[in-house]
């Protein structure tokens, strides 16, 4: 079995953030800051460390913001050399020309739609999607760890990790066949399943590596869950015709789509930073009595 390169990833950022108004009027949800780096950054710096080399957004109306943070900022640049300021904490998002590739999705029509919109780009390629709300912190980080388990078994390889069964009803939900160490056969996908109906508590967090085919599937436009293109109905259709694995993350997950989950996140990494995690710490233990 010839197992191809993954190279090219796949960023759906086309969403209209309305959990988080009004901050997200006009400015993208992904370009919201944990700490002092916006949740598209960590994203892009996760692919890139799995080794991709071309990434695809997928974005909407009014999402400038996100191109012109990976672009060169000529006159910031320019002022911070002047100044005799080091550009290293900004270099780190300039890309190569050309390696990012932006692609409009005009209508909200659920995430299969989404990656439907990056067929051109993919071709025939393996490709990975990474849902930037969903910060992963880890080392080495998520995708690497599945890109590293990808190459073993080949195939589809998505995320799993398990949650408290009272919230199954809220993620697609993997149902599990044979297990080996970190990965897990998938049987099944069913989204969103009702309340106690879902076939295991592994949910599937925003990380994906999918084999070209299932742009065929999603074709179709089929709709499934809240009337929308759901990747997750794609994806299922591949089982039993593709080696299809769920890989369990050895890290942490913080869901930065939801208010709560974004304060902890920013709570738990400045905690974990040498500059500012002493003074949050003391802060917050004053807070807490």
């Amino acid at each position: 079995m010839t197992i191809k390169p993954v190279r090219k990833a796949i960023f759906p950022v086309a969403g209209l953030g309305t959990r988080f108004l009004p901050a997200t009027k006009a400015m993208p949800k992904e370009m919201l800051t944990v700490v002092d780096k916006p949740l598209i950054q960590y994203a892009v710096e996760e692919a890139l460390e799995a080794g991709i080399e071309q990434l695809i957004f997928v974005t909407g109306r009014g999402k400038g913001a996100l191109e012109d943070h990976f672009d060169v900022s000529f006159e910031l640049e320019t002022t911070m050399r002047a100044r005799g300021k080091s550009l290293a904490v900004i270099e780190t998002i300039r890309q190569q020309p050309g390696s990012p590739v932006y692609v409009r999705q005009q209508e909200p029509l659920g995430l299969g739609h989404a990656v439907w919109c990056a067929r051109e780009i993919v071709g025939d390629e393996p490709f990975a999607v990474l849902l930037p709300d969903e910060l992963m912190v880890g080392s080495p980080n998520f995708l690497k760890q599945m890109v590293d388990a990808y190459q073993q078994v080949g195939g589809n390889v998505i995320g799993a990790l398990e949650v408290a069964p009272e919230e199954t009803n809220k993620y697609g939900i993997i149902s599990p066949g044979q297990r080996d160490g970190a990965l897990t056969e998938v049987t099944a996908l069913v989204e969103k399943p009702a309340a106690g109906s879902a076939p295991s508590n592994l949910m599937i967090p925003g990380r994906y590596i999918l084999q070209p085919e299932v742009m065929q599937i999603l074709d179709a436009k089929e709709t499934g869950a809240g009337g929308e293109i759901q990747l997750t109905d794609a994806m299922a259709k591949l089982i039993g015709r593709q080696p299809f694995h769920g890989f369990t993350f050895n890290g942490e997950r913080f869901d930065c789509g939801d208010k709560t989950g974004f304060i902890m996140a920013n709570l738990a990494l400045a905690l974990a930073r040498d500059d500012i995690g002493p003074a949050v710490r003391a802060f917050a233990q004053q807070r807490l009595g």
